[in-house]
């Protein structure tokens, strides 16, 4: 039985064989593709480009003659808002911890920290992480991505240590030591947000941490639980959608395995190349209905492609409505055309195609960022299958000549216990869920303390509340975001509270009825 797919990952030596196509776990949501090279505005937020010569290995002290050695540094892009309607020294830094892409996209769709920072004067941050957009190591990405070896210091815990080392250079150099920060981060930069403000808890005083599954290691939840959700959003918009998807992995199969299968499923497909295997087009429909659950919006989007309002219901719509005769397959091509041609523009489908550009989520995900993931038999609308650590090392070894090390990020980070761990020794904390969202099932849920809050949105998606605002905006969003703001709101005045400053909370509006 295939294991699930990596959704679009494309490794740095090529596609890889149909057995090593569980190499990493599912991908957070990445760009559609790059920003232009050098545009200061996305979205009618302006900003400047600026580069920062950061140290490529923090928790190593080499000799005088490698200190001066260019490779020992790279140029870390940041972008710094220019509304100026910051407050000056003293003022609140709004810190967007980036993920693994390129930063000028996150800018472009995280609109809640622009459109908040001038209520509270604060002053935008938007910091690229290494290995990914232009921040690359040892000059240039084919260097950086050469072998294990360049690869090596692409890690969470040096990303944060470079968000904590550039922070405290720019405090210094705007002469804002006193500024208070609040991180912002969503999905994998939001994981690095909450893992920053446990680590580094001087650096900033609080964190909004958006669909951030922290807890998908091990064995903290069920290895099932993400496709358990993708699969509960098929099912709570159409049964027999559901029930059409669960039985297409057989018919595609039986096809693929008959005398001219895979032109014939080329064909139905509309597929640029005839199919090698039936598994590529497996992979190729996975990855569709898993980002599709991601981004379950209640308003068009381009997020990852245009989409329409409600993108599942469509799917299961078009699935639903074919006329009596239509084959299984033909439906789901019906539905998944929707994903991949909503704009009606594609003319045939490339599944070499990877218009994420993140290659090095490959590479973490084979070293330090292991989730387990499954199929369950009965809940699932995909084929049964159980996570085997073994043969997902024996990848890893394979394409890189690393071993994972499944239990690191719970050793340096935390994860056991969560309750207990951050009641005690965590403060100022905003953990947000959207309940279609299937990386919810990784993340936090209840409150944990007074200061350590989870909102959780049961109509909500992928780190919806980031998202910049619309005029179509459904009431509970709205109240939801400016719930999150109260609460940010009042980690400032506390901070300036203490220190007699100029802040004065913002005005929250009360919220509207959902």
């Amino acid at each position: 039985m295939r294991p699930p797919p990596r959704l679009l990952l494309l490794l740095l030596v090529g596609l890889l064989p149909v057995a090593a196509w569980a190499l990493a776990p599912p991908r957070f949501p990445g760009p559609q593709s790059r920003a232009r090279a050098g545009a200061n505005v996305v979205r009618g937020y302006e900003y400047e480009t600026r580069y920062f010569r950061q140290r490529l290995d923090h928790f190593s002290f080499p000799g005088v003659a490698e200190e001066d050695d260019a490779a020992a540094f790279f140029q870390q892009r940041y972008l710094v808002g220019r509304e100026g309607g910051w407050a000056g020294p003293g003022g609140p830094i709004f810190f967007y911890c980036g993920n693994e892409g390129d930063i000028a996209w996150f800018a472009a769709n995280s609109g809640l920290v622009w459109e908040a920072a001038p209520r509270f004067a604060a002053l935008v941050v938007f910091a690229e992480h290494r290995y990914y957009g232009e921040s690359m190591p040892f000059g240039s990405k084919a260097k950086a991505y050469n072998n294990s070896k360049s690869l090596a210091y692409l890690t969470a815990q040096q990303a944060i240590a470079d968000f904590a080392v550039l922070l405290t250079d720019l405090k210094r150099n705007l002469s804002a030591e006193g500024s208070p920060v609040v991180l912002f981060g969503g999905s994998y930069g939001g994981m690095l947000a909450a893992w920053m403000r446990l680590k580094y808890p001087h650096i900033a005083v609080g964190a909004l941490v958006s669909s951030a599954p922290i807890l998908q290691f091990e064995d903290i939840v069920p290895s099932t639980i993400f496709y358990d959700l993708v699969s509960d959003d098929f099912r709570r918009e159409s049964l027999s959608c559901f029930q059409t998807i669960k039985d297409s992995w057989k018919a595609l199969d039986d096809q693929g395995n008959g005398q001219d299968g895979l032109l014939k499923l080329s064909k139905t497909f509309h597929l640029c190349q005839t199919l090698k295997t039936s598994g590529d087009l497996s992979d190729w429909l996975s990855s569709a209905y898993s980002y599709l659950a991601m981004v379950d919006y209640p308003l068009p989007s381009e997020f990852l492609m245009p989409l329409p309002a409600n993108p599942i219901k469509e799917v299961c719509r078009n699935i639903d409505s074919q006329p009596e005769g239509t084959s299984i397959l033909e439906r789901i091509y019906a539905g998944v055309n929707v994903y991949y041609n909503y704009t009606g523009t594609v003319g045939c489908f490339d599944l070499n195609d990877d218009p994420h550009g993140m290659g090095g989520w490959d590479w973490q995900a084979c070293t330090e960022m292991v989730m387990p993931m499954s199929y369950s038999e009965d809940r699932s609308m995909y084929p049964p299958y159980k996570f085997d650590y073994a043969s997902y090392a024996e990848d890893c070894i394979k394409t890189y000549g690393v071993r994972p090390r499944p239990r690191w990020i719970t050793t340096e980070f935390g994860g056991h216990n969560i309750t207990r761990v951050l009641e005690k020794f965590g403060s100022n904390i905003i953990f947000f869920n959207g309940l279609l969202d299937p990386w919810s099932g990784g993340g936090v849920l209840k409150n944990i303390s007074e200061s350590v809050i989870a909102i959780v949105a049961p109509l909500g998606a992928h780190h919806i509340d980031l998202r910049p605002a619309t005029p179509e905006d459904p009431d509970w969003l709205v109240s939801l975001r400016e719930s999150e703001l109260k609460i940010i709101s009042g980690w400032l005045s506390e901070y300036y509270g203490a220190r007699g400053a100029l802040f004065q909370p913002v005005a929250v509006k009360a919220p509207s009825a959902s």
